[in-house]
């Protein structure tokens, strides 16, 4: 079911499986109402025309469980790198699928992150370890008391990382030495999940789980400015999750963010304020393609905004309850995937969902878009290298 929604020039300027921290009721969590759909039911399938088909590169598989959906790949010249929960660390040529070499580590709490020649990955016991991407080899390890639940940002000179605690902590490329470090408050109650900061002419934005977005000087740690994504409005503390698990996106001068149970609020970094903001609930960024904001909601409806005056343009409702992964674009086009390892096409002007394939037997946890292909991480860790 999509709606779509008539424009006014009214403005003028510009999965899903979670877990929580305490043993609270999920059903406690809804917050949309529905009388057409029982909203713990999965949306059907609908038939549609295909116009667009997915083709399968190659695919590996690893070992563990990904239910947080935090082990995503990294690339770097002509490799891809992946590490699973396992401890398994493998560097693979982009194009073939084949190992340029493998490592083994102790379980592992995130993804991998590659940049200016290293690898970083990070243990359940907090322990931060870089490699070199020639050949996987240990260049330091230092600890930093807290579990890390995201990759890793890199810069010519830092690595910052976040730990479930809402730290975020820089690191010295070369030593692994803490240059600084800044601990956010955090809620009675969380999402157990992080987002990856991101850096952007020498300044790291960070979102926490406060519902907040801090902008830090890159050298030294001082926060900039920052600023609410939203408020808690409800009377428990089930309803004041706010959590911002998804890592801010910026693109041309503005911040874009989302929370859980809150906004996609829109931030001018000359004027350090935000500019807009629309009620909704996501897990995931933003995601903008072919002049529109496309976001994935927490209970896997579609919405989108035009770019150009942030009226909403079409929402669809054909993957509700479908636990959604988050959304890429590529080539010209919208992919998701769902819990039953289909991996969805959609247009973004229309959507319209213009092609499918199941490629999994488990839910599609994370996609990718890289150059002329795009990867998919499953519950299972199984990576394949998928085009269309």
């Amino acid at each position: 079911m999509i709606k779509y929604f008539k424009l006014s020039l009214k403005y003028s300027f510009l999965p899903l499986l979670f877990l929580l921290s305490s043993c609270a009721s999920l059903s406690a969590l809804k917050f949309w109402e529905n009388d057409e759909f029982d909203l713990d039911e999965p949306r059907p399938l609908q038939n549609i025309t295909e116009k667009k088909e997915i083709v399968s590169n190659w695919s590996l598989n690893f070992t563990g469980d990904n239910d947080l959906g935090n082990f995503i790949p990294s690339f770097s010249s002509k490799s891809i790198y992946f590490a699973d929960s396992e401890g398994n660390v493998k560097s693979i040529d982009i194009a073939s699928g084949n190992i340029n070499w493998q490592k083994q580590f102790k379980s592992l709490s995130a993804g991998i992150a590659s940049g200016y020649g290293i690898s970083v990955i990070s243990d359940i016991d907090g322990n931060v370890i870089a490699l070199d991407q020639a050949d996987g080899s240990v260049i330091w390890t230092k600890n930093v008391q807290g579990e890390v639940l995201s990759q890793a940002a890199l810069s010519a000179k830092s690595i910052f990382i976040k730990t479930g605690s809402g730290e975020l902590i820089s690191l010295d490329k070369d030593t692994g030495d803490i240059s600084w470090s800044y601990r956010a408050k955090l809620p009675p109650l969380t999402i157990r999940g992080s987002s990856r900061p991101v850096i952007s002419e020498d300044i790291v934005y960070a979102t926490f789980d406060s519902g907040r977005l801090v902008a830090f000087e890159i050298d030294t740690g001082y926060p900039i400015w920052d600023g609410a994504i939203s408020y808690t409005e409800g009377v428990s503390e089930l309803e004041n999750i706010i959590d911002s698990d998804s890592s801010p996106l910026i693109e041309g001068g503005l911040v874009y963010t989302t929370n859980y149970q809150g906004n996609l609020n829109i931030f001018d970094i000359a004027q350090r304020r935000s500019l807009w903001q629309s009620k909704l609930s996501s897990f995931y960024s933003p995601l903008i393609s072919r002049g529109l904001i496309v976001l994935i909601e927490s209970n896997s409806s579609i919405k989108s905004f035009s770019i150009t005056n942030l009226q909403e343009s079409w929402q669809s409702e054909s993957y509700l309850n479908r636990g959604l992964s988050n959304a890429v674009s590529f080539e010209g086009y919208i992919i998701i995937g769902d819990y039953e390892g289909y991996i969805h096409i959609i247009d973004p002007i229309s959507g319209i969902t213009v092609g499918r394939k199941k490629i999994s037997k488990n839910p599609i946890k994370n996609i990718i878009s890289r150059s002329k292909n795009f990867y998919v991480v499953d519950e299972s860790f199984k990576l394949l290298s998928l085009s269309i």
